[in-house]
């Protein structure tokens, strides 16, 4: 492909189409493969994805902001699709309802493991990175 070339990117989750149109590039993070960046004559790709703030880059410039908490995703030419379980724009995150959310996870696995709430964490975690939030306490 062209240098400078689009990508076509659909993001969709059960309940709607969070994002549909062109981007230069977008970073998301697969299960057990760390974060991954797709550009323009990537080579096809189908991975599981883990909670995670995904980052598009548009063709403006600007970027689209995603928490994605699970789901797939796959490149095919210059399309690439995400099939999340649940994922919410960046704009619509209730900070202080994630904070809290992190916050009681983090209660509950100082009194012991509980996959529960490690998940409840990655959400919240994923939820708080994509709204732009600092200070996350790493785990």
């Amino acid at each position: 492909m062209a240098v400078g070339a689009s990508l076509t990117i659909e993001i969709v989750s059960p309940e709607r189409v969070l994002y549909s149109g062109e981007a230069n590039q977008v970073i998301t993070r697969t299960a057990g493969g760390g974060e991954i960046a797709f550009l323009a004559g990537h080579a096809p790709f189908l991975g599981s994805l883990v909670e995670n703030h995904t980052r598009v880059y548009l063709v403006d410039g600007s970027v689209q902001d995603i928490a994605v908490h699970g789901g797939f995703v796959q490149v095919n030419g210059s399309t690439v699709t995400i099939l999340s379980d649940n994922a919410e724009l960046a704009a619509e995150i209730d900070i202080t309802r994630a904070q809290r959310a992190r916050e009681r996870a983090e209660e509950t696995l100082r009194q012991g493991h509980d996959a529960e709430a490690e998940a409840a964490l990655r959400r919240a975690q994923a939820r708080l990175t994509a709204a732009g939030h600092t200070g996350i306490a790493a785990h």
